[in-house]
Formats: C-alpha cells, sequence, structure tokens
C-alpha cells in the first residue's frame, strides 16, 4: 500500500486520538525507522522510552520467535518458568521485593493504587501526586496525573486525589493527614519536562509515609530498566520505595508492565 492509502484506511477505520505525522512506518532497526517512501529516519523519540535498547535489538526477536513457536499464553492458574525467572532478575536488582506482571504502565501503577488501599487501613483513601506528572490513561492514573490537559472531558474526576508541587517538601507536608494512603511520585518527571527530583525531596517522602503509615510508590515506568544509568531512577538517591512500577522498556516493544512490592506490602 501507499502511504496515502494507509492513510485513508485509518481515517475510515481508527479512532484518532493521536495527531500523526504523515509517515507510514514499515520497518525498523536499531535506532531507525523505514518508512513506506523508502526514507530512513533517526529515532530520537523511541516510542516514550519503550526502545530503550533500540528497534529489533537480534536478541530480543530471537527470544519472542523462540517463545512464540513454544507457548504463547496460559491463563494464571498455571505456574511459568519465564515468568518466574523474570521476576527473580528484577528483584534482585531492585529492592528484594516479589512482582505483579500485567500489560502496561498504568495497569502497572494502578496495581500499586489498589495495593496500597489494600494494606492500610480502611479509613485511609487519598494519595497524592505531583504536579507535573503524568501516570498513564485509565481512570484512576488520568486523576493521579496531575496535569489540568488530561483532566478535560473527564470531569468529575475520581476523589481522593491531592496534588502538590513537585520538589516542594513544605506543601507535601501541609497535603499529609491521617487519610493519606500513599505518595505516587516519578523520581524524574518525564512529560512534565524532565524535571529531576532531589534526594531531600524523596527522603521527605519516605519519612512522611513511615510517619503516617502510608505506602511509598515510584513511578518507574520511564525512568527504569536502565535508562538514567542504574537499574532503576531511585537507586540515584539514598532512598528505598515500597512500590515500584515499569513497562516500557521492560518489553523492548512488547507490551509489558511490573508492580513490584517490598514482601510485607506484597503478602
Amino acid at each position: 500500500m501507499t502511504t496515502q492509502e494507509t492513510i485513508k484506511l485509518f481515517d475510515k477505520y481508527v479512532i484518532a486520538n493521536y495527531g500523526r505525522l504523515p509517515r507510514v512506518i514499515v520497518k525498523a532497526q536499531g535506532s531507525y525507522l523505514f518508512d513506506a517512501d523508502g526514507n530512513k529516519i533517526l529515532d530520537m523519540f523511541p516510542g516514550w522510552a519503550v526502545s530503550g535498547i533500540g528497534h529489533c535489538h537480534p536478541k530480543v526477536v530471537e527470544a519472542l520467535r523462540k517463545q512464540a513457536g513454544e507457548l504463547l499464553h496460559i491463563d494464571n492458574t498455571f505456574y511459568s518458568e519465564p515468568q518466574g525467572k523474570l521476576a527473580k532478575l528484577l528483584s534482585e536488582r531492585a529492592f528484594g521485593g516479589k512482582c505483579f506482571f500485567c500489560n502496561s504502565g498504568a495497569e502497572a501503577n494502578e496495581a500499586a493504587l489498589k495495593l496500597a488501599r489494600l494494606h492500610t487501613p480502611q479509613e485511609k483513601y487519598k494519595f497524592i501526586t505531583a504536579e507535573g506528572s503524568f501516570h498513564g490513561r485509565t481512570f484512576a492514573t488520568v486523576t493521579a496525573t496531575a496535569q489540568p490537559k488530561y483532566h478535560e472531558g473527564f470531569l468529575p474526576l475520581l476523589p481522593g486525589f491531592v496534588y502538590v508541587p513537585f520538589n516542594d517538601i513544605a506543601a507535601l507536608e501541609s497535603a499529609f493527614s491521617d487519610e493519606v494512603a500513599a505518595v505516587l511520585v516519578e523520581p524524574i518527571q518525564g512529560e512534565g519536562g524532565i524535571n529531576v527530583a532531589t534526594e531531600e525531596y524523596l527522603q521527605a517522602i519516605r519519612r512522611l509515609c513511615d510517619e503516617n503509615g502510608a505506602v511509598m510508590i515510584l513511578d518507574e515506568v520511564q525512568t527504569g530498566i536502565g535508562r538514567t544509568g542504574k537499574w532503576f531512577g531511585y537507586q540515584h538517591f539514598d532512598v528505598v520505595p515500597d512500590i515500584i512500577t515499569m513497562a516500557k522498556a521492560l518489553g523492548g516493544g512488547v507490551a509489558i508492565g511490573a508492580m513490584m512490592a517490598n514482601k510485607e506490602i506484597a503478602a
């Protein structure tokens, strides 16, 4: 099909929830995309941090082909050796927690929010997130995303979410109460403009969560899996969270998400 034929196909059959460049990508390799018109394009925006080791890495392709020929899907009433091994690899590279696997970063953040509610007393129902954050597009995670542009058309949002300025310890302290179940924050904000958390800010979150019986959740969907030079972004700071979430580069282009919780909360 020509570029225009594919665009017309999308116009007729695909909901236009994204603004798209007039390019039809047919192949990718390493740092380059190739379109239907034969252009080679340097990809400086690898899928919102999904293609962390480049497109179609030979080892990823080989692993996918091998697994597709053996087993594609089983339900969760069975055990699977690769899932157990992946959980072990991630646990060893983080804080020794246990993993829950899903399909996306939004689902991983949903799972983290739900687990925080399950772990804390019923009267704790509030979540503190930071202005400029992005945590996903499900109803709970779009509510957690403290950017008004993502809320347009969906008001009223879910109750219980409190927004504070990023890196503002005083505002964070003022927002805390006995009703707070968790704080959800990115160690480095991506959508918000590449804003790096200060060590003092993350340590303040840790302290306030400990003092108030709340859960510290770090959204590592963009910062995880080696993107900052360490396996996870929090490892640049002298702090250990209770829960981290990850996705994107974890699958290298294949849909996967994961939530890791410390063993006490995971139980």
